[in-house]
């Protein structure tokens, strides 16, 4: 019973704190929401997501970027990938799921004073590449990482 009524008292002073924060126009809807460029994810094709995002398409491969993924994942629906780059002035970091309906599954805008490296989970419909795209310099910088999908766990 202790444990509920922490849980409650913690969740109702948070929710309170925020209605505070936005009554007295601390947070608004637009600085708290992340920017979502829709007309990328709604390309059904990596070229396309890519312009949109980038205004190029062109890549050249790179051996400044690691991508880490699992060799099988057992669930499609949550595979976790990790993108490290040694490029300097990366500006952001773009991962493509080619046979994913939508290929675009995440883009990371850089700061800075941010080290070139993100870490997430993603969704695969079926065995693909997971492809990171880093633009630095005015230019696009690839490279990938086959990843098998398999169903129910099954390893097959």
């Amino acid at each position: 019973m202790t444990n509920s009524r922490r849980t409650f008292l913690k969740a109702s002073m948070a929710t309170g704190s925020i209605a505070v924060a936005i009554g007295a126009g601390l947070l608004t809807p637009g600085s708290v929401l992340a920017a979502w460029p829709k007309n990328a994810f709604d390309a059904k094709k990596m070229d396309e997501a890519l312009k949109v995002l980038n205004g190029m398409s062109n890549t050249e491969d790179s051996n400044k970027i690691t991508v880490e993924a699992p060799d099988i994942a057992e669930n499609g629906a949550v595979v976790s990938v990790t993108v490290k780059t040694s490029i300097p002035n990366a500006e952001n970091i773009t991962l493509l799921v080619p046979e994913n309906a939508s290929p675009l599954a995440a883009s990371y805008i850089l700061s800075k004073q941010a080290d070139g490296f993100i870490t997430g989970r993603i969704k695969m419909r079926k065995t693909s590449d997971v492809i990171a795209v880093v633009k630095a310099g005015g230019k696009l910088m690839s490279a990938k990482k086959p990843v098998k999908v398999t169903l129910g766990g099954c390893g097959g």
